[in-house]
């Protein structure tokens, strides 16, 4: 499960200049509908015209009048050449850079959008009264998630013989080496082909190798394959599966040109005290069974905490209740469609069409399961957010710093990652990571 990371609180234009104190401002603070809130406030002249001043002194810096040095000029030259709404303005530009956040700070407003600025009176001599809209974060009305998080239970870890066994035995074959082989192919040969198809990415050749018998390829394929020696070539017809991933091949004919590179035995050493040793520090087999006994148990640990934690996040979002802002479902819509373009061009190397056309009846279905996916990971985000307050879950600069350090330390060695990777966006991801994993730590101990 994707837990949804991206730092969702938008910084507004002017919250660049910092927190100051309000001083003999009237303001009143209204909550409406679709998680937005309504700050309308009366700023009175006496210190409103204080930032006049200031708009005025700006204007007078940045222009050149003759007879004047620059910021010379007398204020009713200026106050002329402007006209007094420009000045205005610009006064109630800079009132907002100073105030604005003040308000936010003061009213723990989670700010995610861009505020809509309505001025109601802006005139010289009088209050300068002013109204914004702006999205912020739903309050969450969260479950008995410490009661949710108790009904779920811890599974019990077990490895057993067999698949101790079969971890072994993929231990084994994996040291396999092999000798060519004089003679057709037949059952458990290593084969190596190259093939090609007109209805295949306009003929291109592919290679593969594998186990010959194991079903490895699409129906019909590897009996093609039995029977032929290195070197002989052929040409063959067989039809895609129904449920071929590619639906505009699926059930359909097709022609491939097949030939045969190699014919090999695999040789698979004996699980044996020597053999344990080639493999590490293992004193005999035993040390080598103990150690791969430690690893499954260690990967079924994990894997299970992981399903338990999605198990307990489902039945709270379940139960949970809030609104969701359309300004982070835009966001996380778009993010997911530039994902599946991504995906498409450089994991599949098909174009965006084309895998929209193999893996969904329509568009429709495509924006659906969009839509579902953004909704997910957004109550997900709130979710996990949520708890952590209610919890007390912080995150410490050092703890980011470290992580920081580790990723960097780990990737710097093949790449100059510090100049590819913005430090900001790389603590915020982290400081996400962090906070989640706390989270989850927190209601697994409960």
């Amino acid at each position: 499960m994707i837990l949804y990371q991206r730092r969702l609180v938008a910084t507004p234009p002017f919250l660049e200049s910092g927190v100051l104190p309000i001083k003999n401002m009237e303001k009143e603070i209204k909550k409406l509908p679709k998680c937005k809130v309504e700050i309308s406030f009366i700023f009175p002249w006496g210190e409103f015209e204080d930032y006049y001043d200031q708009a005025l002194s700006k204007l007078n810096q940045g222009v050149a009048l003759d007879g004047f040095r620059p910021g010379k000029a007398p204020k009713e030259i200026i106050e002329q050449k402007f006209g007094e709404a420009r000045i205005l303005e610009d006064a109630a530009d800079l009132a907002l850079q100073d105030k604005y956040p003040a308000l936010v700070v003061d009213n723990s407003l989670e700010i995610i959008g861009q505020p809509q600025v309505e001025i109601l009176k802006l005139a010289r001599g009088n209050d300068f009264e002013c109204k914004i809209k702006v999205e912020v974060l739903p309050e969450v009305r969260l479950p008995n998630y410490q009661k949710i998080a108790q009904g779920v239970k811890k599974e019990e870890i077990k490895v057993e013989d067999k698949e101790l066994d079969e971890a072994l035995d993929w231990v084994r074959k994996s040291r396999a080496t092999f000798e060519d082989l004089d003679r057709a192919a037949q059952k458990e040969d290593m084969v190596e082909i190259s093939y090609q198809s007109p209805q295949l990415e306009n003929n291109k050749q592919f290679e593969d190798r594998f186990f010959l018998g194991k079903g490895q390829l699409m129906p019909g394929f590897e009996e093609q394959v039995e029977g032929m020696e290195a070197g002989e070539e052929k040409e063959f017809a067989i039809t895609f599966p129904k449920d071929y991933f590619q639906k505009d091949l699926a059930d359909k004919p097709a022609t491939f040109k097949l030939k045969i590179q190699k014919v090999q035995k695999a040789i698979f050493p004996e699980l044996t005290d020597e053999f344990a040793k080639t493999l590490g520090e293992f004193e005999n087999l035993e040390d080598l069974r103990k150690n791969v006994a430690d690893g499954i148990k260690q990967e079924k640990e994990q894997d299970s905490n992981q399903k338990r934690r999605e198990v307990i996040l489902e039945k709270v979002m379940a139960q949970a209740e809030m609104e969701i802002p359309e300004v982070l479902l835009t966001e996380e819509r778009a993010r997911i469609m530039h994902q599946l373009e991504h995906d498409a061009k450089d994991q599949l190397g098909i174009s965006f069409e084309e895998y929209v056309k193999q893996n969904f009846k329509n568009e429709k279905e495509l924006q659906e399961k969009i839509e579902k996916q953004a909704t997910e990971r957004i109550k997900s985000y709130l979710i996990i957010k949520a708890v952590g307050q209610q919890e007390g879950v912080e995150v410490s600069d050092t703890e980011i710093d470290e992580a920081c350090r580790q990723f960097l330390a780990k990737y710097s060695r093949t790449r100059d990652v510090e100049k590819e990777i913005d430090p900001e966006r790389l603590r915020g991801y982290y400081r996400g990571i962090i906070y989640n994993e706390k989270v989850f730590q927190k209601l697994e101990s409960i």
